[in-house]
């Protein structure tokens, strides 16, 4: 038997360009942090996770965001929570409360990067913890990023492109960005952090044509399995096949690898055994934790409506600077949670989720900081 765990490549807006870098592995970071020493612009074109946390940790540096949606962090939350995290992100006093908290979670790197030529280990969560992304730009503005929003790179210029076409610049860069918006402007390298695709070109003479999704990924049954015997697939590079729960969905983020990766090893071992399995407790359930501008970021469930179309309510709740919480109710139950900051309430909306309880009675008391509805639904 053998699992596939080759995980996910990064998708570079511009292959084999010197001042583009694409953020993937630990590996690449180091050389970000590296370049970055020594810059005082630079571009970061995506909105996923790996861009949102980066923004927050850079000094030293005026960038420019570039996104292609309305708001900030869309693959995670929507416009009102991305209000809530730019509002709390321009009025910051203090940028790092929680650096002197140590991670508890194992780290794997690579001894000698030099002799790496494929994908190392990809980010988890403490990617950022430790590391010291400062460049030289000795700016005095409070919000060094300037977003743009709703637009793409159209092309990247070489100086003596850009010269050809803008005409000689005030300032020169060794590389130029011109965006959909009709904007351009000069940086000193590019950050591609545009999402990834499963990593499994390699399995393409090794399996069948119709063992492949839509989005690359090889298909895998409920045991993880692909359509052929005995090769299993798990995480990034594998496309969820079987019939969800009413509560799960594949998103390809670190905690579903991890998750899928443990199941997997389950059950090559009880195929091996002639044991049956049932399916593991942790695909009853989509729950992501992550930390995005200073604050503990949950998501439960089905947190911005996927798969409910229109027909949902919404409750929120927000203080400014603390909390942000919403949540999405269908047909009297709660169906999904956004918990921004230290609210201390997944657990108890992850059971009511689990549960299905009717909490239609409640109305907008459900979400009351008067009432202590951790302790009322225990």
């Amino acid at each position: 038997m053998l699992c596939v765990c080759s995980g996910g490549k990064p998708k570079v807006i511009a292959e084999n360009n010197p001042f583009v870098l694409a953020i993937r592995d630990t590996e690449t970071v180091q050389e970000f942090v590296r370049k970055l020493a020594d810059a005082k612009r630079i571009a970061i074109i995506g909105n996923g996770g790996i861009a949102t946390e980066m923004v927050w940790e850079l000094e030293g540096v005026d960038a420019v965001w570039v996104i292609k949606d309305s708001s900030i962090s869309a693959a995670f939350v929507d416009a009102g929570a991305a209000e809530f995290f730019l509002d709390s992100w321009k009025n910051r006093k203090d940028k790092h409360p929680a650096t002197c908290v140590p991670s508890k979670r194992i780290k794997y790197t690579n001894n000698d990067a030099a002799k790496i030529t494929s994908f190392g280990s990809a980010l988890g969560p403490d990617w950022a913890t430790g590391l010291l992304m400062k460049g030289k730009s000795d700016h005095s503005s409070d919000f060094p990023i300037q977003l743009e929003l709703n637009c793409e790179v159209k092309r990247i210029l070489t100086p003596k492109e850009y010269a050809a076409v803008f005409g000689t610049p005030t300032e020169s860069w060794p590389v130029y960005v011109e965006l959909t918006n009709g904007k351009h402007f000069g940086c000193d390298f590019i950050v591609s952090a545009t999402g990834v695709t499963p990593n499994v070109d390699f399995l393409q003479k090794t399996l069948p044509a119709g063992a492949f999704a839509v989005d690359g990924g090889v298909t895998v049954d409920d045991c993880m399995e692909s359509m052929v015997k005995d090769i299993f697939v798990a995480g990034d590079a594998c496309t969820a096949g079987w019939p969800f729960s009413p509560h799960w969905f594949q998103m390809r983020l670190w905690t579903q690898a991890r998750q899928m990766g443990a199941y997997a090893a389950k059950c090559m071992l009880a195929k091996l055994n002639q044991e049956p399995i049932t399916m593991d407790f942790t695909f009853e359930l989509f729950a992501h934790a992550t930390k995005f501008f200073g604050f503990k970021v949950i998501l439960l469930s089905l947190f911005n409506g996927q798969r409910l179309g229109s027909d949902y309510e919404v409750l929120l709740r927000m203080t400014k600077g603390v909390e942000f919480i919403k949540l999405i109710l269908k047909d009297g139950a709660v169906q999904g949670a956004v918990l921004i900051g230290e609210t201390d309430l997944e657990e108890t909306f992850e059971n009511l989720i689990l549960n299905g309880t009717d909490v239609s009675a409640y109305g907008e008391d459900l979400l009351n900081p008067d009432i202590d509805i951790d302790d009322y639904f225990d």
